[in-house]
């Protein structure tokens, strides 16, 4: 039979013209003749137009579909974060979070439906779920990144939405060397809390060499950076349907005009019914730094021609302090019953002033610590010419914990009389609000401290823990722990079986354990009842943002951590403390056997593989089932939960070349993500209303029972899919391509509410009524997580890379990538709900990169644009809620030189550049899924630069 013969330009990339890029899945997958290395022309490219042509060449030997990158140079993504380089891809999206690229989705699904792993090894995210937050790796590191659209039996991180494996350098195949880079980073924004700083740096080394005749490799990579950002925030709390008053006019048609109530007899516009009105807001000036230190090493060792074993480790440590200090205020309807409309367009008051409010300054702060590391450990040994065994074992864990002060002050704790109301006009903008001074009322200072005290001005409190006056603040304190252990068993070997060309089966076990400590506590002041001056004040944060002179500024956390305040027991009231307080473990065994196709058709040549999984799952958890007794005290039950069940999945991947390097290429395949680990707890929250009109009701819209649970039981998140692409590469580093796919989905999850019966819960002489009542019903309503949902995701992906030399000669060294993609999907809603939409799904989403190389001299111009997409953002508690991104534009931009062409010996291995982040200073907004004006939330960042250097020795 024929063999098939790799492209010899593509070879040499892969092979020995960039021996630091590491692509196993050639050897793996091709049974091919070995290549007459006099015939082979060793390429040695860096720079951009390197990296676009190592990533082509891994592109077109895959017989999957993928999108690679490959690093520029040892250490040197194009980007200064993973998931920027990542969400440059066709068919990628990054999404924002506090101002960096953090979140990715990938065919419309987040980074909770992608699997991600290193080295082929799955790798824990540092999140609250599966997801990993892809700018909290380090980018010197990475070789390679391929992001599998179409699985293969093997994988065992394969998923939903597809696939992102971060590949490391091989020592024993790579260039020796020692590389510094390093980069200082400024804001264009000034810091707006004094007690931040606005600019960072990062440095890091690289080293790679083999030692003991070439049997011995390392690659050992030590970073360290320190990231600001700088961003202005205004939340809307929402939009209420405006009070009108009671009586009614009519026009001159004899249409009712309604009007709503008014402000010191002051007349109004005409406010036709239905009109909603911003409610309040907390807008703050937020700072904040990123520490990152990060430890990788690999060690390979070959003692034999047929034994390797390779040593992976890695260690990231990394802190993020940031503040969060503006103000929280009520507005119409939900913070003052009086308040004048003066402007009104299509439902919406888009003008007018309030009678005041007693404002809340807020001086909240933040702290994220985390540790994360992994070590993995492989061996393979060739046992004859044909057939190999591999061993892998994989270890990892995470220790996540975020402290989160809030500290309110104002013009004296509630309740103080003679205090001085915020009473101010507003007016509705694209950004959210504006606001001015208030027609006749005097304007607060909120800058003077001999006014300002540290004491809550509102009466918030938890009764029975606390007066309705003597809450000051309170902090979430959340502890995340993560473990996940790995052992996997391969056999690999070339066979000649008609047109399977090679097999590979194994069994993979992995034990995974995730829990969460919900902690959190009210703080009170010392100097309750009474209220004090604010100790060590810090300075003043401006927030003229929304037209607010400011406020002061002090050190929270510091207060907090010095044991300042009076903590109390939060979990003693708040259901949502032990209610979210969990362990999940999860084992899987995995069996898999793939077979390797070569075939001819004609004349055209078909490679591919075919295979199955089958998994094994056993899921159990443990927590806690909360309600309240009579005096609003927490009662909390340890429970327990879980399921285990059986899953198999085929895949199916062909490409055929049907001309020289023209290939299309066709997917075949059942996917599962598993589910998200908050879902997968036994956690139970029942609510019980003590009013009698509830407890005698029949009604179980109106019944005195509630709550909300997980859901142990809970099967993976399931969809056949169905992939066809067309890839015609006409350059070294040039092609254009176009796929189709459809996600078939046939199990979704969906947030719902079931009829449960709450007997077990009941009480004799607590769930009574005031006269000794007992409850009409035991049944009642309570939101959870349910399976069984189905719908679809759909698109289309344009691509194409153009180096101008084709054009004409003239043009060496300009080139451009540039892709589209376009998706629609869906998913039943919940029983009474509306809501289809996927996490992550933006229908249109766009990328191009516009870069020059030549001469030592480097241009590039980079931006991707994506639309309005369903995400969550931390709510209530430190807890993930949905939210609506609007999408926007980044552009980035970076201009360098490379003096190894300068012709200066010294300067050898030297190149210098310098990168704009957010050069538009492009915004996240939020905004109601039916009117986009109704802005729930707006967060502008400013550009960021940095100023790097890269040498080789």
């Amino acid at each position: 039979m024929k063999q098939f013969k790799p492209n010899l330009i593509k070879a040499a990339l892969i092979s020995g013209g960039v021996a630091f890029v590491s692509t196993p899945t050639f050897a793996q997958e091709s049974n091919s003749d070995s290549i007459d290395e006099s015939n082979v022309e060793v390429i040695q490219v860096s720079g951009i137009r390197g990296s676009l042509q190592r990533a082509q060449a891994i592109k077109m030997d895959n017989t999957s579909i993928v999108e690679a990158l490959s690093a520029e140079d040892i250490g040197k993504l194009p980007d200064t974060s993973i998931a920027e380089s990542i969400a440059r891809l066709p068919g990628v999206t990054g999404e924002r979070r506090n101002g960096r690229t953090s979140g990715i989705s990938v065919r419309g699904f987040n980074e909770n439906y992608v699997g991600t792993s290193l080295n082929g090894r799955e790798l824990l995210g540092m999140g609250d779920n599966r997801g990993v937050e892809f700018d909290l790796y380090p980018t010197e590191i990475i070789s390679n990144i391929l992001v599998y659209k179409t699985p293969e039996a093997g994988m065992t991180t394969q998923n939903i939405g597809g696939s992102i494996d971060l590949q490391t350098v091989k020592p024993l195949s790579a260039e020796s060397t020692f590389t510094v880079n390093g980069s200082f980073e400024k804001n264009a924004e000034d810091s707006p809390n004094p007690d931040f700083d606005n600019s960072g740096h990062r440095v890091s080394v690289n080293y790679v060499d083999q030692f003991a005749d070439d049997t011995l490799g390392l690659a050992l990579t030590v970073a360290t950076m320190e990231s600001p950002r700088q961003e202005q925030h205004f939340r809307g709390w929402g939009y209420a349907d405006v009070n009108l008053a009671a009586e009614n006019t009519f026009n001159d048609d004899g249409d009712p005009v309604w009007n709503p109530r008014r402000y010191d007899g002051q007349d109004t516009v005409n406010v036709p019914e239905g009109t909603v009105v911003l409610g309040g807001h907390d807008s703050f000036q937020r700072s904040a730094m990123l520490e990152r230190d990060s430890i990788a090493a690999v060690v390979e060792w070959a003692p034999t021609e047929k034994l390797n074993i390779q040593l992976d480790a890695l260690y990231i440590d990394f802190v993020e302090d940031d503040v969060r200090r503006g103000l929280e205020e009520g507005g119409a309807e939900w913070g003052t019953s009086a308040y004048t409309v003066t402007g009104v367009e299509d439902g919406l008051v888009t003008s007018g002033y309030t009678d005041g409010f007693y404002s809340v300054v807020r001086n909240d702060a933040r702290r994220q610590e985390a540790d994360l590391t992994t070590i993995g450990i492989n061996a393979e040994y060739q046992i004859n010419d044909s057939w190999s065994v591999e061993l892998d074992y994989s270890t990892g864990s995470v220790e996540k914990e975020i402290i989160d002060v809030e500290s309110y002050s104002g013009v004296g704790r509630a309740g103080t009389d003679g205090r001085s109301l915020s009473a101010r006009s507003w007016e509705m903008t694209s950004t959210g609000v504006m606001y001015s001074d208030h027609p006749t009322a005097d304007a607060v200072d909120l800058t003077d401290p001999t006014l300002i005290r540290l004491a809550g001005p509102q009466a918030w409190g938890a009764r029975p823990l606390l007066e309705s006056d003597a809450q000051d603040g309170f902090v979430n304190q959340p502890l995340f722990e993560e473990d996940l252990d790995t052992i996997r068993l391969d056999l690999k070997g070339y066979v000649e079986w008609g047109i399977v060309t090679g097999v590979s089966t194994g069994i993979v076990y992995s034990d995974r354990s995730k829990s969460k400590d919900n902690n959190g506590a009210y703080l009170t002041a010392p100097s309750y009842p009474d209220d004090a001056a604010i100790p060590d004040v810090l300075g003043v944060v401006n927030l003229d943002f929304i037209g607010i002179d400011g406020i002061l500024a002090y050190d929270s956390l510091g207060l907090y951590e010095s044991g300042y305040y009076i903590e109390s027991d939060a979990s003693r009231v708040q259901n949502d403390r032990l209610g979210d307080t969990y362990t999940v473990d999860e084992e899987l065994i995995t069996l898999y056997s793939k077979f390797d196709l070569e075939m001819e058709l004609g004349d055209v040549w078909v490679r591919g593989n075919v295979g199955v999984q089958v998994v094994k799952a056993d899921q159990q958890s443990t927590g806690f089932s909360t309600t309240s007794d009579a005096d609003g005290y927490t009662i909390a039950t340890p429970v327990t939960g879980g399921a285990d069940y059986t899953d198999v999945l085929p895949t199916l991947n062909l490409s055929a070349e049907v001309a020289d390097n023209q290939f299309v290429r066709l997917g075949l395949s059942k996917v599962i993500s598993r589910p998200r680990m908050d879902d997968m707890r036994p956690n139970t929250q029942v609510t019980f209303s003590f009013n009698d009109n509830q407890i005698t009701s029949s009604d179980i819209e109106n019944g005195p029972w509630g709550g909300s649970a997980g859901n142990p039981d809970l099967r993976p998140l399931e969809a056949n899919q169905f992939d066809l692409a067309y890839e015609n590469y006409f350059a070294d580093s040039g092609y254009v391509a176009v796929s189709f796919f459809f996600k078939d989905i046939k199990n979704w999850h969906r947030d719902t509410s079931i009829i449960a019966d709450f007997s077990d819960y009941y009480v004799p002489d607590l769930h009574q009524g005031s006269e000794g009542q007992v409850p009409v019903l035991f049944t009642g309503q309570v939101s959870s997580v349910l399976d069984g949902f189905e719908g679809f995701v759909r698109g289309y992906e344009l691509q194409g890379s153009l180096p101008f030399d084709i054009i004409h000669d003239s043009l060496e060294g300009f080139g451009l990538f540039a892709s589209a993609t376009f998706m629609d999907g869906e998913v039943d809603p919940a029983p009474g709900q509306t809501e289809t939409r996927i996490p992550g799904l933006s229908e249109e989403s766009y990328s191009m990169t516009f870069f020059y190389e030549n001469k030592g001299f480097e241009f590039r111009l980079a931006a991707t644009k994506r639309d309005q997409y369903l995400t969550e953002e931390r709510g209530t508690s430190l807890a993930l809620v949905d939210a609506t991104k609007q999408g926007g534009t980044l552009v980035d931009a970076q201009i360098g030189y490379d003096f190894s062409e300068s012709g200066i010996d010294y300067l050898d291995g030297l190149r210098v550049t310098l990168q704009a982040q957010n050069l538009t200073d492009e915004d996240d907004i939020q905004a109601s899924s039916t009117d986009p004006r109704q802005i729930t939330q707006f967060q502008s960042y400013g550009t960021n630069y940095l100023l790097g250097f890269n040498y080789k020795f």
